[in-house]
């Protein structure tokens, strides 16, 4: 499960993925329900940015009283399924979650579901790409905000991802977009069509190292932007 990833800057947001920032500001760091920028494909074939809660159902959105779901992923296997994904799903409602890094949590070898050890934070990213985009979905809320959700695969195969998560949970990877594959995942609208391209990233092509903690910020929804945010509004590159 990836709850915590790192957005581009805008620089990278035009020169990579050819789009115009969405106005307003994002952290470095992304937590959910938080703010970043996600891209969407147009019916022109154009592609599009916007700015939009990390998780399909904002803490906002959750109605006073009831059960708060993690709805920051979304299975691959089960999001046909499942009724806060299946709309969004089934109308083609897909987008690329424009990432530099996401971090997940490690274990020591050799831990067991009772005794798992010490969890530590790990980056992982692309060590030959600026960027790249994560698969998702998103969904428009009655005052026309945004959410989105990362879609997952099972990682129990690969030699990076399934070195993450805690002893005898199951490991789960969020999906990279080959860049060559964006324009194509952003205009399909057939989800038979969209689950072909739900499928692991090459190891040889990742990195991984331990990160240090960062606390997440207390969460609160986005703002409503006041102005384009600018290049220094955004971190510097991690890379």
């Amino acid at each position: 499960m990836c709850t915590n990833y790192a957005p581009i800057q805008l620089r990278i947001l035009r020169e990579i993925f050819g789009v115009e920032p969405p106005p307003g500001v994002y952290p470095e760091e992304t937590w959910p329900d938080y703010a970043a920028p996600i891209i969407r494909g147009g019916a022109d074939g154009l592609r599009d940015a916007a700015l939009a809660t990390f998780g399909m159902v904002p803490r906002q959105r959750t109605p006073p009283g009831a059960r708060r779901y993690d709805t920051t992923n979304a299975r691959s296997e089960t999001v046909g399924q499942k009724p806060t994904f299946a709309p969004a799903w089934r109308q083609g409602q897909l987008c690329l979650v424009p990432a530099s890094a996401f971090y997940e949590y490690a274990y020591p070898e050799g831990g067991t579901p009772e005794r798992p050890g010490k969890a530590e934070r790990w980056k992982i990213w692309l060590p030959d790409a600026p960027a790249f985009g994560i698969a998702g979905l998103w969904r428009a809320w009655p005052d026309q905000s945004l959410s989105f959700t990362m879609l997952t695969v099972n990682a129990a195969s690969h030699p990076v991802l399934n070195r993450m998560h805690r002893p005898g949970d199951e490991k789960r990877s969020v999906v990279i977009v080959p860049p060559d594959e964006w324009d194509a995942w952003l205009q399909t609208r057939d989800p038979e069509v969209a689950r072909s391209f739900l499928k692991l990233f090459p190891a040889s092509a990742m990195r991984a190292e331990p990160a240090p903690i960062v606390r997440a910020p207390r969460a609160k929804p986005p703002a409503a932007p006041a102005k384009p945010a600018e290049d220094d509004d955004i971190q510097p590159s991690l890379f």
